[in-house]
């Protein structure tokens, strides 16, 4: 099992130093969460500046909220960033929950599933090289990665775990290892269904916090304005926050032992030292 980080919700100069030094760790992927009513930075903007100053580790999308966005545009966008890091992005993708995202682009929020359905196809036509329309010539550039990007998709419920078998190599678990080891076999199940040879990629995502307290508290409170729209859903994520070595190796492990092939390690504070230290923690 190898290990990932999410970088915390910060301006993007610092979130640049955050890859660099990720990419002298132990880390396999670093990720940047997307939102659009929040002061988070662009992902696919940030993820390119962290491509352009890293050499190793996969720079991903955790995730991208594909029906705020246009499909031919997105995957040009993911093409262009498979060229510029040499193949080590990885589009993590999901359809998303925050109504205020949607009315802020004009876009429905009732229709969200099935128009990320229909985009997918548009974007994977894209990276094949074939016309997204009669008349239109293809759009590049190419993908260095066969068939494009590497493809991770969040959510909860079976339609949206269904898109892993369908299209992509993985998922990205943003539930507790108590709820994670049936949404694991349930990703499992679809892709044998549909017979995919191997298995997926399983993702877990842990919040964590390690280092002072002031790390910690600065962690907390921006949790808690991340979740203020949902008061007791913002209660239980901090719960569930390791903020101890303890906390965080059993976490791990928990994650581990449900077969999970990775963990991101998503830091909520902007403690940098956090990179260093999670590293040593987990080695």
């Amino acid at each position: 099992m190898t290990l990932g980080l999410a970088v915390p919700f910060t301006d993007p100069a610092a979130l640049v130093a955050w890859a660099r030094r990720a990419d002298e760790g132990p880390y396999g992927r670093i990720g940047v969460a997307d939102r659009i009513v929040y002061d988070n930075p662009e992902p696919m903007v940030m993820l390119a500046a962290m491509a352009a100053v890293t050499g190793r580790i996969r720079v991903q999308s955790e995730v991208v909220l594909a029906p705020l966005r246009d499909p031919v545009l997105l995957a040009k966008q993911s093409a262009t960033l498979d060229v510029l890091s040499g193949g080590r992005f990885t589009l993590g993708l999901g359809a998303g929950a925050r109504e205020d995202d949607f009315r802020a682009v004009g876009a429905d929020h009732a229709t969200r599933g099935r128009r990320m359905d229909e985009q997918l196809a548009t974007m994977c036509r894209v990276w094949a090289g074939e016309p997204v329309a009669q008349g239109i010539a293809p759009i590049g550039p190419a993908p260095v990665s066969e068939g494009g990007p590497e493809l991770l998709f969040g959510g909860f419920v079976p339609r949206a775990l269904a898109r892993v078998a369908h299209w992509g190599a993985g998922y990205a678990c943003p539930a507790p290892p108590r709820s994670a080891g049936a949404l694991f076999e349930l990703v499992r199940q679809q892709w044998r269904d549909v017979g995919r040879p191997g298995e997926p990629l399983l993702v877990a995502q842990v919040n964590v916090a390690l280092g002072p307290e002031s790390t910690v508290a600065q962690a907390r409170a921006a949790l808690l304005r991340y979740y203020a729209f949902a008061p007791d859903l913002a209660e239980q994520t901090l719960q569930a926050m390791a903020t101890t070595p303890a906390e965080i190796r059993a976490m791990v492990a928990a994650h581990r032992d449900l077969g999970a092939h990775e963990v991101m390690l998503s830091c909520w504070s902007g403690d940098i030292e956090q990179v260093d230290r999670l590293a040593d923690l987990l080695a």
